[in-house]
């Protein structure tokens, strides 16, 4: 009998059934590689997804080269994230602030374990988090900005912002040996990109007309495939950053669902009450305000908790769009701001709130729990990612401008980026 015992535990480990997040020694988990490797896969599908959503909402003359902005940074940060970006975020700690050089060209990097999965495995999953990060703030300044400046903005950016912030948190840098919780990104891409997209609607300034003349997204067909998209995507986001198959994976899909279902209902009623009507567009800003929010707090938090972060959501984004960027007469073309820097501004702070030591013994206990301290922690991370990004994204765009000038001439911003920046059109009139 034992002998049958054995050969069937040989059986199950040599058939790959062991129990997801199972860390047998270091050994790789096959349920939990097949589970990352699809993340990665839903996480890429976010980038095409974005670049449907903001194409909807520029308009026509526009569409191609709004869609380019993430096509493009898709290719670029990809190698960029293989050369460099990997190593200056995930490699050796120097002083708490950047990662060494270790792993350049990911050297290092290779088939061997780390945690469950392969090192590759787990470094591809990452790099689509520094590529759909630089994505998001391509929504502030559409319709504008030289796509040769734009190329160079987004390498530097990416180098200087993205893979020194993901050090902090991830990457074992100060904000993570201070105890900042970010499940899956809040302050690494929401806070990061939001803020800059800020910055950069102040330096490169509005779109002719703006905001005298009323400027409508043409598709909002194309918007609501992209949201769509970005939710199905975001699954993989949060869900997969559990990087195991287990409860924790179930709570953060359950989470993420439930906070963006919530925001887009708050944002829709609003809407409502203000308008008299309820829009599409709005629904679908709330549900991504909702799923910006819980990304921090998917795998700390209950499904109650992502209720009320995400009705916060869709609170404080639907008011920084509707009532902040008017009264400031900034042109954040496509909110990139309002939903993504104070969405992910206030998902880690309600991270701090409601966080709980009991669901996730990784984490921490929030306010709510009798920790005030790990609030002060989470304003901590969130003022570090507000004074990094914006800092190094005014000094970036003003030495560009300096060098190379950020926008088109008016000409061509009269005529369209699509002819103008790619000699092409979205659109064909049959006569």
């Amino acid at each position: 009998m034992n002998r049958k015992i054995l050969w069937l535990a040989l059986g199950l480990i040599f058939f790959g059934a062991v129990p997801a997040g199972a860390d047998a020694g270091g050994a790789i988990s096959p349920a939990d590689t097949a589970w990352l490797l699809i993340c990665t896969a839903l996480v890429m599908l976010m980038t095409p997804g974005l670049a449907i959503f903001y194409g909807g909402m520029v308009r026509k003359k526009n569409v191609l080269s709004t869609i380019m902005y993430s096509f493009f940074i898709l290719c670029l940060i990809s190698v960029e994230w293989v050369l460099w970006g990997y190593s200056l975020s995930f490699g050796p700690d120097r002083g708490g602030v950047v990662g060494t050089l270790a792993n350049l060209g990911l050297a290092g990097v290779g088939m061997e374990p780390n945690g469950t999965v392969p090192g590759l495995a787990f470094m591809m999953f990452q790099g689509m988090f520094a590529i759909i990060t630089v994505a998001l703030i391509s929504g502030t300044f559409v319709e504008r900005m030289k796509f040769s400046t734009f190329f160079v903005f987004t390498l530097l950016w990416s180098t200087i912002v993205y893979n020194l912030l993901c050090h902090w948190v991830w990457g074992g840098g100060w904000l993570m040996k201070l105890g900042a919780l970010d499940f899956a990104g809040g302050t690494v891409v929401h806070v990061s990109s939001g803020v800059s997209a800020l910055v950069a609607a102040l330096v490169i300034g509005k779109r002719k007309g703006y905001p005298e003349k009323t400027i409508r997204p043409h598709d909002l067909t194309l918007t609501v495939i992209g949201t769509a998209l970005l939710w199905f995507g975001w699954f993989g986001f949060n869900a997969g950053s559990a990087l195991t198959a287990g409860g924790l994976a179930s709570l953060a899909f359950v989470n993420t669902n439930t906070a963006a279902a919530a925001a887009g209902l708050t944002w829709v009623f609003f809407d409502w009450s203000r308008h008299g009507k309820p829009t599409v567009l709005g629904i679908c800003s709330g549900a991504v305000a909702g799923l910006v929010a819980v990304t921090p707090a998917a795998g700390f938090v209950d499904p109650m908790s992502a209720i009320i972060i995400g009705f916060g959501a869709g609170v404080f984004c639907y008011y920084a769009v509707s009532a902040l960027k008017p009264r400031i007469g900034y042109d954040d073309a496509l909110d990139v701001f309002g939903i993504h820097g104070i969405g992910g501004t206030w998902g880690a702070i309600a991270t701090g709130l409601f966080a709980s030591k009991a669901i996730n013994p990784a984490g921490a206990d929030g306010l709510f729990l009798g920790n005030p301290g790990q609030l002060l922690i989470q304003l901590a991370g969130v003022a570090a990612s507000w004074v990094l990004a914006g800092g190094a994204t005014f000094v970036l765009l003003k030495f560009l401008d300096a060098v190379m000038k950020l926008r088109v001439t008016e000409e061509e911003e009269d005529i369209g980026l699509d002819l103008t920046q790619h000699s092409e059109s979205g659109y064909t009139v049959l006569e």
